[in-house]
């Protein structure tokens, strides 16, 4: 059985459609597990109303704690061999459950993922060509920090169980995918991307990321700080990728603070940016592994820190 987990804040003019989605699915044999983290809109009635008409449907109210704690409230309860996560105001194409149950099973992985839209209107999935490959632990944590071929996001993924092994999400952060996400590949054998758009990623203005920047933002550079210590302690081979990663959200930060926050604010943020950006010491040997339009940039951040971001923002690059 999967158990497919549903956050949900107020959402309710978007929650039928994605409650909807995940009872519609091909594959039959799953537990839809919805938690109210006490919405105060009509969000409670809608799920108690689903509730009394499908059994695959398990309704948790709880008082508002966040995303985090609301994710967790659902883990704690799940019963299935397998999860999967759907954030409220997004949908899934019919065949999700299907597509990555039979992935993970045919290449005996752990964890499957599946390519996103991003859109603001409904939309059916695009013809899919229907490709996978599957990559060890290592390579598959070293594409997770380079943000290339997997992605932090909780959501558009199917885990065996195992994996989460105790590992909840970081309550009252931003950013809490990145909190999460490497550990739970740091305990999978292997992991599989395939190309299916089967995901459909709604951003809206009022999102918690869709807003304007803010100092819980930097909540990020607190994350890719404790996956380097993570990195560092058991898969040190992947080090100074880890650094690398962690130098360019800071300064990727930097420019952020700069264009959008004021006074006070900005000058917590570049307290805090400064303070994580002078922890990271790349040595001699890791330079080298490093392109060299790279290194120009980690170079000037090393001699002048906010010179670089300010340039940068001048030159309209990384944003």
């Amino acid at each position: 059985m999967i158990s497919v987990i549903v956050p949900i804040y107020k959402v309710e003019q978007y929650l039928r459609r994605c409650i909807e989605s995940i009872l519609g699915q091909t594959y039959p044999d799953f537990e839809l597990i919805l938690v109210n983290d006490g919405s105060p809109d009509c969000c409670g009635a809608i799920c108690e109303e689903y509730a009394d008409k499908d059994k695959r449907i398990r309704f948790i109210s709880k008082q508002n704690g966040g995303l985090s704690d609301a994710r967790n409230a659902g883990l704690k309860v799940a019963r299935g061999e397998y999860i999967s996560f759907v954030d409220s105001d997004d949908w899934i194409a019919s065949t999700y459950l299907e597509r990555l149950l039979e992935c993970l099973q045919k290449t005996d992985s752990d964890i499957c993922e599946c390519e996103i839209m991003r859109t603001a209107e409904a939309v059916n999935a695009p013809e899919n060509n229907f490709k996978m490959k599957s990559y060890e632990t290592q390579e598959s944590l070293r594409l997770l920090i380079q943000d290339c071929t997997f992605h932090q996001y909780v959501w558009n993924k199917l885990y065996k169980r195992e994996c989460l092994n105790g590992i909840f999400f970081e309550v009252g952060k931003t950013n809490e995918d990145e909190f999460w996400t490497y550990q739970v590949f740091g305990n999978a054998k292997r992991i599989t991307k395939i190309s299916d758009v089967l995901y459909f990623y709604f951003q809206r203005e009022d999102s918690i990321m869709g807003g304007e920047y803010n100092l819980k933002r930097l909540d990020a550079l607190e994350a890719k700080q404790s996956r380097l210590h993570y990195i560092e302690q058991r898969f040190p081979e992947l080090t100074v990728y880890a650094k690398i990663n962690l130098i360019e959200s800071c300064i990727y930060a930097g420019q952020m603070s700069l264009i959008y926050l004021q006074g006070e604010k900005r000058k917590n943020a570049r307290r805090i940016i400064t303070s994580v950006e002078k922890t990271i010491d790349l040595k001699q040997n890791e330079w080298k592994m490093i392109a060299v339009n790279r290194q120009i940039w980690l170079l000037l951040s090393k001699q002048n820190f906010w010179m670089t971001c300010r340039f940068k923002n001048l030159l309209k690059k990384g944003f």
